[in-house]
């Protein structure tokens, strides 16, 4: 099992097929542990790929006397590329918390950034995106695991993919499983999200970089995606017409994996 001492926390990751190097970073979640399939599609087969298991979650352990902040969590990423020998990385945040790790990994490690793609997410945070995700915490908090899986289902996949897929989405074995019996650290993800704040560090990045706005998604979507790719220097954006805050359904999926593939054979 391969495993970074960091500190007092230990970080769990795992390499998969070979290529030039990609680390993929998700939301509240992990790819690891058997769960690469939910990588984007064709990644696998071009690439290595280096997930992740975020500090408390899966088989990570966490320090809660440090400070959650997504700094934090961008010099566990650093420390494994590091470990790794790797150097000029496609750096792949898909949703939220990936996405914001990989905006301070292109501003504290030029070297280890040859690309960044963000889908789903932010360079500050904005009053309705803080209280929405305070509300989840609460949620989870107060009504149990169950019923903030569903508050964040209903708002992060396009209606029609909710309807059409709701006895597989959710459950203790659906999406965002890896917070059941985790509240503590998903109370330092939110955290740590409140936190991030690189608009103006973002001014001084060279790294070329993919921005997805989603016009469906309800909790970042193109209000908070657009000064992203707004405060790069090099940066392109690409509309992606019915998606959500999750990239879901196969016709999604295949245009993100086409745009995906073209832009790599772009840097």
């Amino acid at each position: 099992m391969p495993v970074l001492q960091r500190g007092n926390a230990q970080i769990y990751y795992e390499v998969h097929g070979q290529g030039d190097p990609v680390v993929c970073l998700g939301g509240w979640g992990s790819f690891c542990h058997g769960e690469h399939h939910h990588l984007p599609w064709g990644l696998l087969d071009r690439h290595q790929v280096i997930i992740m298991d975020y500090r408390g979650i899966g088989e990570s352990t966490d320090d809660p006397t440090l400070d959650a902040t997504m700094d934090l969590y961008a010099r566990d990423v650093c420390a494994i590329l590091d470990h790794l020998g790797l150097k000029n990385v496609h750096l792949l945040g898909m949703v939220g918390i990936g996405a914001c790790v990989t905006q301070i990994i292109s501003i504290t490690r030029p070297d280890l950034a040859r690309s960044m793609v963000n889908t789903g997410s932010w360079a500050t945070m904005d009053r309705f995106l803080k209280d929405q995700l305070e509300l989840f915490l609460t949620v989870h908090r107060e009504m149990g695991f169950l019923a903030f899986q569903k508050t964040v289902s209903l708002l992060s996949f396009e209606p029609g993919y909710y309807a059409k897929n709701i006895d597989r989405l959710l459950g203790e074995s659906g999406v965002w499983h890896h917070l059941n019996g985790r509240v503590d650290a998903h109370a330092r993800f939110i955290e740590a999200s409140v936190r991030h704040d690189v608009m103006d560090a973002l001014r001084t990045v060279q790294t070329p970089s993919l921005i997805l706005h989603a016009p469906l998604d309800q909790v970042t979507g193109p209000r908070t995606t657009k000064p992203i790719e707004d405060a790069l220097p090099n940066a392109r954006g690409h509309v992606m017409e019915g998606a959500a805050h999750v990239i879901a359904g196969r016709p999604l999926k295949q245009a993100f994996a086409d745009l995906l593939r073209d832009f790599y054979a772009t840097v």
